[in-house]
């Protein structure tokens, strides 16, 4: 169904394309990781910010006229685009644009996704694009929105929705749609009580990815058309997308498939603090889904000053600095300690005699020596105390940090240890 176009036929599309990334979410779910910081900026993968998958894709994939709309708690995400995606070239019309809320047609903050693109149309419309492509800001996944274009313009849609299976049980968070053999879209229920499954699939469902591409003056029409409705939440998936079904406009389902032709392809909601240290622990497996190494669809990010190469101290019997099955970020320093199956992003000192395992490290921890930690999230600037121990008693765990029910990972963050570290998160 989903064939091989002309690279010329889809460089046009992406060139008429201008891309928006919804990234002003709250992110609650993930507890007190977002506590100092919107979803999207929450640090991922050893030295990226979850923002930087979806804006990857776009530069990837051709489309380089993208605005990014910030809302909640956005100071950090705001600077890591200004430092790290300042590389476009505005002579030849490429640009990562700012769109914070600014209230420039409602007094009121973004009500929702839809509304969030509304309250920016006259900005939208000032770059004259054909079509709009609008995306999640925190999903991790590759994936060639180029295909999704051409897709859009064979099949004359006046919405294309990226769209993947996901198992029944988890399909609550989920956009559900239902398909005809066209795969054009008949029923569309945002977060369902009881997701039906799909044809032929007893344990699955197709579940919308956030990711819509739209004929622009069709998106313009039915965004005014919102608007001007008082009971609604002004959400796509809520409200645009089953107005436009009940109206019978063009509405259809693209198949993901990974940016190297994997189908399915590598896709992760991190909504969750099991869900993201899940994601993070995945990149250690010795074949892991999502490829970091692959030059061919590289992540672009914003790296911090020239860190120096990680280092392995100590090589004493009961004193040596190691790191097994895991990935360890630059200027790391491990003195003397013991990591195993554990990502530690850049900055990170572990000192003697301390024991890791199963664990996410965000920038600029210091463990102190003599400490046990399992299956923990340590957050940004973490100073872990000599001798603590952390994992091995839940139960305890729960008393000062957070501990989660279904896999009993512990989150800990400066503010749970008695420290300030509120500054750029």
């Amino acid at each position: 169904m989903v064939k091989n176009y002309s690279e010329r036929f889809v460089s046009r599309l992406t060139h008429d394309t201008l891309a928006l990334v919804l990234a002003g979410g709250r992110g609650s779910r993930l507890k007190q990781l977002t506590a100092w910081r919107a979803k999207p900026a929450v640090p991922i993968g050893g030295k990226f910010r979850i923002i930087d998958f979806p804006l990857s894709n776009c530069v990837n994939s051709g489309v380089r006229r993208i605005g990014v709309l910030t809302q909640y708690k956005a100071h950090s995400l705001i600077r890591h685009i200004q430092q790290g995606w300042g590389f476009m070239r505005g002579h030849l019309g490429e640009f990562v644009e700012l769109l914070p809320a600014s209230q420039r047609i409602e007094d009121a903050w973004y009500a929702g996704t839809a509304d969030a693109v509304y309250q920016n149309l006259d900005i939208i419309r000032s770059h004259r694009p054909k079509y709009v492509l609008i995306l999640a800001g925190d999903h991790v996944y590759k994936m060639d929105y180029g295909d999704m274009l051409a897709y859009h313009v064979e099949c004359e849609a006046d919405l294309t929705v990226g769209c993947i299976h996901v198992p029944l049980k988890e399909a609550k968070a989920f956009g559900v749609m239902s398909v005809d053999e066209d795969f054009r879209v008949t029923a569309f229920n945002e977060k369902p009580d009881q997701p039906q499954p799909s044809p032929g699939r007893v344990n699955e469902t197709l579940a919308s990815m956030g990711i819509y591409v739209f004929n622009a003056d069709f998106l313009y029409e039915q965004l005014i058309k919102n608007a001007d409705i008082s009971n609604t939440s002004h959400d796509f998936g809520k409200d645009i997308i089953p107005s436009i079904l009940r109206k019978n406009y063009r509405a259809i389902a693209f198949p993901f498939r990974d940016a190297q032709g994997g189908d399915p392809g590598y896709w992760r909601d991190v909504g969750t603090v099991d869900a993201f240290w899940k994601t993070n622990i995945e990149l250690i497996d010795v074949n892991p889904e999502l490829n970091l190494y692959d030059d061919d669809w590289p992540i672009w990010t914003y790296q911090p000053g020239q860190l120096p190469p990680a280092k392995f101290i100590f090589d004493n019997e009961d004193r040596r600095g190691m790191a097994v099955d895991s990935m360890v970020s630059g200027g790391c320093i491990i003195s003397g300690a013991g990591v195993r199956h554990s990502l530690l992003f850049s900055d990170v000192r572990v000192h003697s005699y301390t024991e890791m395992v199963d664990s996410i490290v965000l920038p600029n921890v210091v463990i102190g020596k003599h400490c046990y930690i399992k299956g923990a999230i340590l957050d940004k600037g973490c100073v872990i105390p000599d001798g603590m121990i952390i994992g091995e008693d839940l139960g305890e765990d729960k008393k000062r940090f957070h501990v989660t029910e279904e896999e009993g990972i512990v989150l800990v963050t400066p503010e749970m240890l008695g420290q300030k570290y509120r500054y750029i998160r």
